[in-house]
């Protein structure tokens, strides 16, 4: 690794206090383009990038290592390791709405869970904890009984390590109560595997997929969902996603969009003309 490419990780690490997980894509991203041409990054020409990078397929894997190459690029100029400022253009990438369930889907999810012991009970409160905040599935399996404040839930460690409250419907409080009283262990940490240990990511994966079909993130993108076409301000989603841009949030706007379109059909006179 070249000690410009050092300089950008320890920046993105200490003074952006990026997450642990976009750090490690940034760093694998910009290795791997290193690596490929056998020079610092900052030696490369856009020639070489685009023939690296030209083999992808994957629109957005390729604008990831742009968007990456980018702000090393901006972090080099402005620190004065190189003499040009040059910016790639991202492919377009056509805004596909995020996969969500609806919530009668996941009420029959949840009715199959056989809640006779304390792991059926886990699942059960996990998927509506999920549900219910809209929480990232990082930032669920790191919350621990004192971040649930009456029935709000405080995310310590989002995106940038910015913190954020989130009100916990009480649904979701009863079974997370439920499951709490019904587990032999007593730990921090909300989310327990078996034996006693932090909940993975795999196996809080294998828990929604098992019910419901999809990813946790999806529950994520079904919180949102609910809120926009239940008439919530797109700026008040954004607060409750912990989304630092607003741009990040206005995907959900096709939401609202069919949903008005929806409406008219269903309700305007002259759409049955």
């Amino acid at each position: 690794m070249s000690k410009e490419l050092e300089a950008f990780i320890e920046y993105i690490t200490v003074i952006k206090a990026l997450s642990p997980r976009t750090i490690e894509a940034y760093s694998r991203d910009l290795g791997e383009i290193e690596q490929n041409a056998q020079k610092a990054l900052v030696d490369i020409d856009s020639n070489t990038v685009f023939q690296i990078l030209g083999t992808l397929s994957n629109k957005r894997t390729l604008n990831r290592k742009l968007s990456a190459f980018n702000s090393f690029l901006d972090f080099c100029h402005r620190n004065r390791f190189d003499s040009l400022s040059t910016k790639f253009s991202l492919s377009k990438v056509p805004k596909n709405l995020p996969k969500y369930v609806t919530y009668e889907t996941i009420q029959a999810g949840l009715g199959m869970i056989d809640r006779s012991d304390w792991i059926g009970l886990r699942d059960y409160a996990l998927i509506l904890f999920l549900y219910a905040t809209g929480s990232r599935i990082s930032e669920a399996l790191i919350a621990e009984e004192g971040d649930i404040e009456i029935e709000w839930l405080r995310i310590r460690h989002g995106k940038g390590e910015k913190e954020r409250y989130v009100p916990i419907a009480h649904e979701a409080l009863k079974a997370l109560r439920a499951y709490q009283e019904a587990s032999p262990y007593n730990k921090p940490y909300l989310w327990l595997n078996y034996r006693g240990e932090p909940l993975s990511r795999i196996s809080a994966f294998k828990i929604t997929q098992k019910y419901l079909g999809v990813s946790p993130h999806a529950l994520r993108h079904s919180y949102a969902t609910a809120l926009i076409l239940g008439g919530a301000d797109l700026r008040v989603v954004q607060e409750l996603l912990g989304h630092a841009s607003l741009l990040t949030t206005q995907i959900y706007t096709h939401v609202q969009k069919q949903n008005l379109q929806e409406t008219v059909l269903r309700h305007h006179p002259m759409a049955h003309s």
